[in-house]
């Protein structure tokens, strides 16, 4: 990093800070143009989280708003319609809120937040009070917004409100913005208290979209596309713009020219091919883009140590429930041989409904489908035919969101298995190689398995390395410890027994060609070669029992051989 380059805007979402403190920024200021030529009353933008919704709001709000420094424009994309912008630019009072805070355990308390959202925004506009242009009537109706604690009728009616206020001060129709609609239903459905947050977002939305004579336009965004039916009841026919349409298709996200410049500008072209394997692969329309919140992070580490590996970012900004829901019914053979399919890179095609409620996501496997798609955990490939989706993984990073949390719900699953797990683990602590194959591949046949197609052999070794983990964790009296560094090297998982006189090393191997003999046994040579069990030695274990262990898909070979130590000479 140099004392010339641009800040990374990680976690910035206001535009105007972005522009006047000298971030890098990824112009997407066409949304404007295109939102203006492709006009709609009301428009709805539906994305995955962390894909640059609220940033785009803001610029939409700095763009129009009568109160904004339009100069942080200068030299972007928009500026070259000339036309547009002295039409439109900073010559509209707007309304911007945004609901992402709306997140309370109980209704009530839900409310009060929607509440104090109106309010601070009211309390941005108040020269209102001052304007020749109202009457004292309209100064009581916003000092009540401003002072009093809001009933329903008050809230309901707030954007309306706020909006016929706006307009006769200024004259001019009022734009609104409502970022992240949706997250007080997630919360709400969580909860436990749906119907009553449907009822109150329903309401907000027919007063101010819909029975509004203020309204010169509105724009929304969020995750999920709720159905018409119980959200956006009786407007006039609001424009959704999905994941999956051409419109607007690459103004959330960055696309693979955007990425590269990126990367040029801080001097790390060679990361690139990293990058696109691990955050690009979403399918917006025709467009390919990366998740943004995932390439500025990974960005930000490579220019502080450019041996960094990439991380899970996206994956720690939200919870994981509809992959979580999705994993636990692979009971159903059906669903678990998609799972695989899914996790090897290939296609599973789909009938999507993007329309969802929050009570219907769950319902069924189908409706998940649907879930994970709008989500961003599927992406779509080709074109669609009809509601007919083909659905891929979209990268590396959410392969292994999936291989995660099939992993933590097989060691849930596991321990609920003690008989099982404990011929396992006796055949194991008795060096019968014979059994604990029988066992083990017994479990491998419960599980999703990992195919060929996808990832390289290390990270199949993982995936079977952590299913090992699992069953072992349930010995609580055993000592098992994992990649520890023993000899010349780290070996995979070494377990101690309750009273130590044993030790078990285990090697486990990835079979790419099938082979499990051959690959068993380059596992027992490694345990050799590298004199693994010299620390136990050192520590008085009195018989060390080591196990190559091979794996191919759902298959595998074990095979074992024993020292007794009978004095250590160090």
């Amino acid at each position: 990093m140099t004392r010339t380059q641009k800040k990374l805007p990680i976690g910035i979402e206001n535009f105007e800070k972005l522009r006047k403190e000298d971030f890098y920024y990824v112009d997407k200021t066409g949304l404007i143009r295109d939102l203006l030529y492709n006009w709609g009353e009301v428009n709805l933008f539906t994305r995955p989280r962390r894909f640059g919704k609220s940033l785009n709001m803001s610029m939409l709000q700095t763009f129009f708003s009568v109160d904004s420094d339009i100069s942080v424009f200068h030299g972007l994309e928009i500026m070259k319609e000339t036309e547009l912008c002295e039409k439109y630019m900073g010559k509209y009072p707007v309304l911007s809120i945004s609901l992402k805070g709306v997140n309370a355990l109980t209704y009530e308390t839900a409310f009060k937040m929607a509440s104090r959202v109106i309010q601070e925004t009211a309390l941005k506009l108040e020269d209102l009070l001052e304007s020749p242009r109202l009457s004292e009537g309209d100064r009581n109706s916003f000092r009540e917004m401003l002072e009093r604690e809001m009933d329903e009728a008050v809230l309901f009616g707030s954007l309306r409100e706020l909006s016929r206020l706006l307009e006769k001060h200024y004259g001019r129709q009022v734009i609104i913005l409502i970022d992240e609609y949706d997250v007080p239903l997630a919360k709400a459905f969580e909860n436990g208290y749906y119907d009553q947050m449907v009822f109150l977002v329903r309401s907000m939305f027919e007063q101010a979209l819909k029975t509004n004579d203020s309204l010169k336009f509105a724009v929304l965004t969020g995750c999920m596309r709720i159905s018409k039916e119980s959200i956006f009841t009786g407007l006039n026919n609001p424009k959704v713009r999905s994941v999956s349409d051409v419109e607007f298709d690459e103004f959330f996200g960055f696309t693979d020219s955007e990425v590269q410049e990126l990367f040029a500008y801080y001097g790390l072209e060679k990361h690139l091919e990293t990058v696109k394997t691990w955050y690009d692969g979403y399918r917006f329309g025709n467009v390919d883009v990366y998740c943004p919140w995932d390439v500025l992070n990974y960005c930000d580490v490579l220019r502080k140590d450019p041996q960094a590996q990439p991380q899970n970012y996206w994956m720690n900004t939200s919870g994981n429930d509809a992959v979580r829901f999705f994993v636990e019914k692979a009971k159903n053979q059906t669903t678990k041989r998609e799972i695989e399919r899914l996790i090897a890179g290939e296609e599973i095609t789909k009938e999507i409904r993007q329309e969802l409620t929050y009570k219907e996501m769950y319902q069924n496997i189908e409706n998940v489908w649907s879930v994970l798609f709008t989500t961003g955990y599927l992406t779509q490939r080709g074109r669609a035919e009809g509601n007919r989706l083909r659905l891929v993984i979209p990268n590396l990073e959410i392969r292994n969101i999936f291989t995660e949390q099939i992993m933590e719900y097989f060691k849930a699953q596991v321990k609920e298995d003690g008989y099982a797990l404990n011929q396992f683990c006796d055949a194991l602590e008795k060096g019968d190689a014979q059994k604990v194959e029988k066992y083990f591949e017994e479990y491998l046949r419960k599980t999703v398995s990992i195919r060929d197609t996808f990832v390289n052999r290390p990270m199949k070794e993982n995936f079977y390395h952590g299913i090992l983990l699992g069953i072992l964790g349930v010995k609580d009296s055993w000592g098992i410890s994992s990649n520890r560094e023993m000899g010349d090297g780290y070996s995979d998982i070494v377990v101690e027994t309750e009273d130590s006189s044993v030790g078990i090393i285990l090697e486990v191997k990835y079979a790419h060609d099938g082979n499990l003999e051959e690959s068993c046994q380059k596992a027992l040579d490694q345990i050799e070669k590298t004199r693994y069990s010299e620390e136990l030695k050192y520590e008085g274990v009195e018989k060390i029992l080591k196990y190559g262990i091979a794996c191919y898909k759902k298959r595998c070979r074990v095979m074992s051989s024993s020292e007794v130590v009978t004095a250590w000479r160090g």
